[in-house]
């Protein structure tokens, strides 16, 4: 017959690696969040401009203009092909 395990016959908890398997999942969690937190202090978010709906409206025409120009040889080449050829 078996022995069953007594209190004097196990080790101390540190000895265990499913302890260390239960203890390590919520560790890394608090160093991911202190590192989250660190990287969150030291690079921190600009405020916002206060006329910023002004300036985003100056962005929108710009690239309007953008997209003319960088379409403008897809125009010039298209309208080229339909035109008949000079004699």
């Amino acid at each position: 017959m078996r022995k069953s395990a007594s209190p004097e016959d196990s080790g101390p908890w540190w000895k265990y690696g499913h302890v260390w398997m239960v203890i390590s999942g919520p560790a890394v969690v608090v160093v991911a969040a202190l590192f989250t937190a660190w990287i969150a202090v030291r690079y921190a978010d600009p405020v916002i401009d206060t006329d910023y709906y002004r300036h985003g409206l100056e962005i929108n025409k710009t690239l309007e203009q953008a997209s003319e120009k960088a379409a403008m040889p897809a125009l010039q080449g298209r309208n080229h092909a339909a035109t008949p050829a000079e004699p």
